[in-house]
């Protein structure tokens, strides 16, 4: 059996299910990994304060940076590598245009940084605090009519085909607008719009302008317990779609667009009033991260495996 090593994300995926209190075990199976891997990561990358994975994934590349089997890269390829860092490509995306590993990226980027470089600037992950994900009750009340995402087909989860979206919306500075984000699962296509404010007549609203035209490729949206998705019997009715509702404090439930929201957060950060943003900004944010080649779509684009499954509609119709 072939040993793999945890990613980055999988380590904030191992925190996450930490606070929420699942035990090792659980993780483990969560993760679709072994318990001893699990047990060996926290033993082996836990500090004073207890595990926390940016910590752990520097630990880590701190123990690879001194293994005898360290990958030396060329001058040309680091440069390369530089270029499409600098793009806002994370490290996975540039080893599709340089034959090295996202760990020996990553090592070359934490060098720049101790040498005074900045490349370390333009990764994704770089909160000072980290989100609560437990340790109280819901708050926002009731959705009427909510329906779980224990009422999920189960197949959802395999992201087989394309037309199961997850959707959550990112709050402005003073909690004045949002930007609702929703994110295709199988192909990791972004759609983003901005709302004045973050009632549920405004997002539904929102969400039908976007999702109205790609209407096919709608079949279910799966979202967080806000209040503003109070309005998702509407949003159904206009787009045929079926929707679902994640667990409070489940936010791995919807893995896709909490990944989407930390992403627009690189462009947009929490401090930045929303009112600054334009709709020629949020679409150029949009492009981007649809054009960014993905490791798991065989390096292929999110715009890429979204609109070949619409031209397969067509060409059937």
């Amino acid at each position: 059996m072939t040993y793999k090593h945890l990613s980055q994300h999988e380590r904030y995926q191992i925190y996450a299910l930490m606070k929420a209190g699942h035990n090792q075990l659980e993780i483990a199976q969560l993760l679709d990994r072994h318990r001893s891997t699990i047990s060996r990561e926290l033993s082996r990358n836990s500090g004073k304060r207890g595990y926390r994975p940016k910590q752990a994934q520097e630990l880590c590349l701190q123990r690879a940076e001194g293994s005898r089997n360290a990958y030396c890269i060329s001058d040309e390829s680091l440069r390369i590598a530089a270029h499409f860092i600098r793009d806002e490509w994370s490290p996975v995306q540039v080893t599709a245009k340089v034959n090295v590993s996202h760990e020996t990226l990553y090592r070359f980027i934490y060098r720049d940084k101790v040498q005074g470089g900045t490349l370390w600037r333009y990764l994704r992950c770089q909160k000072k605090k980290r989100k609560r994900y437990g340790g109280g009750r819901d708050r926002r009340g009731q959705i009427p009519n909510r329906r779980s995402i224990h009422d999920r087909p189960s197949y959802i989860e395999q992201r087989a085909t394309i037309g199961h979206w997850e959707g959550d919306t990112v709050i402005g500075a003073n909690h004045k607008q949002a930007i609702v984000t929703l994110v295709e699962r199988k192909s990791g296509y972004a759609v983003l719009a901005k709302v004045t404010n973050k009632t549920a007549e405004a997002v539904s609203q929102a969400i039908i302008d976007r999702l109205k035209p790609l209407a096919k490729k709608v079949k279910t949206l799966t979202y967080d317990n806000g209040k503003e998705f109070a309005d998702h019997a509407r949003i159904d009715a206009e787009l045929g779609s079926t929707g679902y509702f994640a667990d409070p404090f489940a936010s791995w439930q919807r893995g896709s667009n909490e990944n989407l929201n930390g992403l627009v957060r690189q462009y947009i950060p929490k401090k930045r009033p929303l009112s600054t943003v334009t709709e020629e900004e949020l679409k150029m944010i949009e492009k981007k991260l649809n054009s960014r080649p993905r490791k798991r779509l065989g390096f292929k684009t999110p715009y890429q495996v979204f609109h070949d499954s619409l031209t397969r509609v067509a060409l059937r119709s």
